[in-house]
């Protein structure tokens, strides 16, 4: 069955309101997107930002007309612009996002790979991975960037910490390079959810603990990793050198160029810090425990 998409631009504020009254008027699904291609990269905590020319996009049945939608809406939105209507062909769109999900290598041993396609080298370490809710699946070059920063270590016999792990991509890449254990961290209920499930189809579970921050136990790893965003990576300075073994490794992302001085000098005291390495916008820090305290190093 065909479907009309209608596209409108607005700003912000009646961005809600609209996607309401589109909705009440059998709207199957209403979406936001940038319609002027200004990124947001870091919101405030417990804020959802829209961009200055929002696009609010209905999905309607196909026997709907567009222009009796947008006549219904000119009483409550008279300067409302109809940018764009779209007759959809109906499609498998499970195969479709099939199609754009591929094997990826990472650094010389690691592969992530789709549960529908052959991993290309069978004798690789091959992570077998879907896309999901939780962020983490190779394609962003945060998360390619620990991956290809992990190949590198020497995992094997370690313990490992994946703080805000998402999908746990990072702590079972950790696991099939040898680690002994891997502790997978979010405060996202969905996250550790699907942290444990993808370790059970890559048959790493047994050696995979998923918990909230609170119930993160006194320990120290050998390596760990926090791919979240460059304000919280700097608030757990502190909390997150507790967690790491005197020499052992640290790597960071989640971080936009502009910001990676700012989060290498909350690790400094604790790490010394290598230089950073950059994919598009993002970087990854990476830093080695202090084997004794230094006299900058806060009490931890």
């Amino acid at each position: 069955m065909p479907w009309l998409q209608l596209t409108f631009t607005v700003s912000p504020p009646l961005a809600d309101r609209l996607a309401d009254a589109l909705t009440a008027l059998g709207a199957l699904s209403v979406t936001f997107q940038d319609g002027a291609d200004q990124p947001i990269y870091e919101p405030p905590l417990n804020t959802t930002p829209l961009w200055q020319h929002t696009q609010v996009i209905g999905l309607f049945e196909a026997t709907q007309q567009a222009e009796a939608i947008a006549l219904a809406l000119a009483a409550d939105f008279p300067d409302l612009l109809l940018a764009r209507v779209e007759q959809l062909a109906d499609q498998d769109w499970v195969r479709l996002g099939m199609a754009d999900f591929h094997p990826m290598r990472f650094g010389e041993r690691l592969w992530v790979c789709p549960s529908w396609e052959t991993p290309p080298q069978p004798e690789a370490v091959n992570i077998v991975l879907d896309p999901g809710l939780a962020f983490g699946t190779g394609t962003h070059p945060t998360t390619a960037l620990c991956l290809t920063w992990l190949d590198a270590q020497a995992v094997a016999g370690k313990t490992v910490i994946d703080y805000g792990c998402g999908s746990g991509i990072l702590a079972i890449a950790a696991l099939k390079l040898g680690a002994a254990c891997a502790w997978g961290v979010d405060n996202d209920p969905q996250a550790l959810h699907a942290t444990h499930d993808n370790a059970a189809n890559n048959g790493v579970a047994a050696a995979l603990r998923v918990v909230f921050p609170e119930q993160v136990p006194s320990l120290q790893a050998d390596i760990l990793l926090a791919n979240i965003l460059a304000n919280p990576l700097c608030e757990l300075a502190p909390h997150l050198a507790s967690l790491v073994r005197p020499g052992g490794g640290l790597a960071l992302s989640g971080i936009l160029q502009a910001q990676s001085a700012q989060v290498s000098l909350a690790y400094a005291p604790y790490f010394e810090m290598s230089p950073a390495v950059s994919q598009e916008d993002w970087v990854c820090l990476a830093g080695r425990r202090n084997m004794t305290p230094t006299s900058a190093e806060p009490l931890v």
